[in-house]
């Protein structure tokens, strides 16, 4: 029980470094790092996960994904075009043809599935 206390921890505690770096860095989303986050503290520290849950900057987003697995339109809106912006800035600055080609598979692949998440009116 102990062992996988610590993985969660651990585990929470990355995603969450990896989630508050998104803010800044545009190739790390912040939403599924704190989205995870929440999961590993739930497991592992009443704590982290209060701390969380209760943080301005998560704490509606998370609640609301908590209770009906469904965000905001607009904070969904602006996840994606946030997103957009920066892998669009990021492609352009790149001058590598297939790294270029990544990020635009990338982005596809994060466009749908923020489209796929359930909004909250």
């Amino acid at each position: 029980m102990v062992l996988k206390r610590g993985f969660f921890l651990l585990l929470g505690l990355t995603a969450l470094a990896l989630g508050l770096l998104g803010i800044v860095l545009p190739l790390l989303p912040t939403v599924p790092f704190i989205l995870l986050a929440a999961f590993c503290f739930a497991r592992s520290s009443e704590r982290l996960h209060m701390w969380l849950m209760t943080h301005p900057w998560f704490a509606d987003a998370l609640t609301q994904w908590q209770q009906q697995g469904a965000i905001r339109k607009g904070l969904k809106r602006k996840a994606m075009l946030i997103s957009a912006l920066s892998f669009s800035i990021s492609i352009m600055l790149v001058p590598i043809i297939w790294v270029k080609g990544l990020l635009l598979i990338m982005a596809l692949i994060l466009i749908w599935y923020l489209k796929r998440i359930p909004e909250i009116e």
